[in-house]
C-alpha cells in the first residue's frame, strides 16, 4: 500500500510494514526530536559532519492518495553546527551561507512517490543564497507511536545528495597535495519526528 495507508498493529504503536491510513493529516515537525544534517568531505580524505538546530517544518500525509502528501522546511543558517567554531563562523561568511543576505534555507515539495514498502521519495524545490533548484530525497518510513503525552508522532529517515556549487556555494582552497579542501558533492541526512495535529 501506499505511503500513510496502514492500520497501526497495536493502540499505540504502528510498526514498518503495516496500512497507515489511519495517520492521514497534518503534521508539525518537533525540532527537539529531528535532526537536519550534512556531510562534507574534507581535505579529500575526512568527512565533516554537521547540522542546523533552528528549523520549522509541516508534513501534509494523505493515505487516499499518496501523491498529494506534501512537505515543508524552513531552516535559520545561523544555528549551523559542525562542532567547531571557527569552522561555523566560516560558514556564517560571505564565503559560504552569506546569512546577513541571505538567513533562511527553504525546502517546499513538489512531488511525492511512494516506491513500494517503508520506501518513498519527495522532490521538491530547496531555496539556497537566492537560488531555488529541485532536490530529491528519498525517505524511509520509521514507524507511528502515540507518545506519553498522547501526541501522536510519525517518523521518518531521508538522505539526499547536492552538488554546492549549484546554488553558487563556491569558496574551496587548493591542496598542496592536489585537490580541493572541502567537496562540492554535500550528503543531506533527515531524521524526522512529526506530531500530528489536533
Amino acid at each position: 500500500m501506499g505511503i500513510f495507508g496502514r492500520k497501526s498493529s497495536t493502540p499505540e504503536t504502528t510498526g514498518t510494514g503495516a496500512d497507515l491510513t489511519a495517520l492521514t493529516g497534518d503534521y508539525t515537525v518537533d525540532p527537539a526530536h529531528t535532526t537536519i544534517g550534512f556531510v562534507a568531505r574534507h581535505a579529500m580524505v575526512t568527512n565533516v559532519k554537521g547540522s542546523f538546530t533552528d528549523f520549522t517544518g509541516t508534513l501534509h500525509l494523505d493515505g487516499a492518495d499518496p501523491a498529494r502528501s506534501t512537505a515543508s522546511l524552513d531552516i535559520q543558517v545561523a544555528s549551523v553546527e559542525t562542532g567547531n567554531a571557527d569552522r561555523d563562523g566560516h560558514l556564517k561568511s560571505s564565503d559560504f551561507f552569506k546569512i546577513d543576505e541571505f538567513p533562511a534555507i527553504t525546502f517546499r515539495s513538489t512531488k511525492a512517490e511512494a516506491l513500494g514498502g517503508d520506501d518513498y521519495r519527495i522532490t521538491g524545490d530547496l531555496s539556497l543564497l537566492g537560488v531555488t533548484k529541485p532536490i530529491t530525497v528519498d525517505l524511509e518510513f520509521n514507524g507511528a507511536a502515540t507518545d506519553p503525552f498522547g501526541n501522536e508522532r510519525v517518523g521518518f529517515e531521508g538522505k539526499a545528495e547536492l552538488l554546492r556549487s549549484e546554488w553558487g556555494l563556491t569558496w574551496n582552497a587548493a591542496l598542496e597535495t592536489g585537490g580541493v579542501l572541502v567537496s562540492d558533492k554535500i550528503k543531506l541526512v533527515f531524521d524526522i519526528s512529526a506530531i500530528k495535529n489536533a
